[in-house]
């Protein structure tokens, strides 16, 4: 995460800024928790998706040539992708 997702969140967990200075931000607990769960869910996010690439890069690496077989494992790896994209749907 860069700097500046992690201000825009402590932004959206209601943290205040303090003086004027965007790197000094004040809080309360009820806040620090709102913070916890955008970063959790964030790191969740690119977790979700470097893991649906891993089936896609499967996918298209080893499923989509040769036979029957290696093309029914390519089409059950792109339908892992997707169903693991989906997850972040609900």
């Amino acid at each position: 995460m860069t700097q500046d997702e992690i201000i825009e969140m402590a932004r959206q967990a209601s943290f205040t800024e303090n003086s004027g200075f965007k790197e000094c931000f004040v809080c309360n607990p009820l806040s620090l928790e709102a913070f916890a769960k955008l970063v959790d869910a964030k790191a969740t996010a690119r977790e979700r998706e470097a893991c649906a690439k891993v089936c896609d890069e499967y996918a298209i690496t080893h499923g989509m040539k040769g036979d029957d077989n290696n093309k029914a494992q390519g089409w059950m790896m792109m339908q892992c992708g997707a169903a693991i994209r989906a997850r972040g749907q609900e």
